[in-house]
């Protein structure tokens, strides 16, 4: 009998989740994962027993309840959930339309929610269970012209740090992961997209997306060695609640906390300025 863990997966077809769905499959473990296509995801990965290739609408939370009953009766529990499914979004605040802006939060923010929302009743019967959620550096430390996926990643990362303390008394462990580039897809039509509507005052923004699309294919971070990474995270018993991952997520971590304190410090007679005097 398998008694390794069941992992369920979303936006595998591609990317960190696809390297992620390998790499489990290689190591015994039993895998369910989604896509917008079960065919191409399933091409993908190849046949293999303790797979489960799952074609799910993450817009439709019927369809992601249906995919994580699917899963838990395949497998007879689900383990660790990785909300992997994401896309880019590049442009100014005034140019983006009001559908850029819900699609965007539709699979970036509200698909992570309702994944959580469907699987954490079954985790909480069994008393145990690991939630990764996959963010981005720029949910801490954004870059110019990017400024709505940082807001879709910034909301991610705050439901993860609170859900790991609304959830830690269940056995539930909550790791929110904030990546920096890694060579996959991501920086490609296909995951990265910007505003039809573009604006010529903004050139910036425009410099700054010229600069990320010259980064496709020479990103420093190896999605294989992601992979193990996550697996690793699932495997500790007490993993941390945030992780930057990759060299450059450190560093624009870290260099956005020298700046946070130095501008706590500056302001600090501002900020005491409101309370009221005894």
């Amino acid at each position: 009998m398998n008694t390794k863990k069941v992992w369920y997966v979303t936006g595998a077809s591609k990317g960190l989740g696809l390297s992620l769905v390998k790499k489990l499959l290689a190591d015994g473990y039993r895998v369910a994962a989604t896509s917008r296509s079960a065919a191409q995801l399933q091409a993908a990965v190849g046949e293999h027993p303790d797979f489960l290739a799952l074609e799910v609408n993450l817009t439709d939370t019927d369809c992601i309840w249906e995919s994580v009953q699917r899963t838990n009766d395949r497998f007879g529990s689900i383990d660790v959930v990785v909300n992997n499914a994401g896309y880019g979004i590049g442009g100014a605040a005034e140019e983006l339309t009001e559908e850029e802006i819900k699609s965007s939060f539709d699979i970036n923010v509200f698909a992570t929610i309702h994944v959580v929302q469907h699987v954490v009743p079954l985790m909480r019967a069994q008393g145990s269970g690991s939630i990764i959620n996959i963010a981005s550096i720029a949910g801490f430390a954004a870059a110019t012209g990017w400024g709505m996926y940082a807001a879709t990643k910034f909301a991610v990362v705050g439901f993860s740090e609170v859900l790991a303390e609304d959830v830690r008394d269940f056995g539930i462990k909550v790791t929110v992961a904030e990546p920096g580039a890694f060579r996959t897809e991501f920086l490609s039509d296909e995951s990265l997209v910007t505003s039809k509507n573009k604006i010529g005052a903004y050139q910036a923004v425009r410099d700054s997306h010229a600069r990320y699309q010259t980064m496709n294919g020479a990103q420093a971070g190896d999605p294989d060695k992601a992979a193990a990474v996550f697996i690793a995270l699932a495997e500790n018993p007490n993993p941390p609640v945030r992780l930057f991952m990759g060299t450059d997520a450190y560093n624009r971590a870290n260099a956005k906390l020298e700046l946070i304190k130095a501008e706590l410090e500056q302001w600090k007679d501002l900020s005491f300025s409101t309370d009221y005097k005894a």
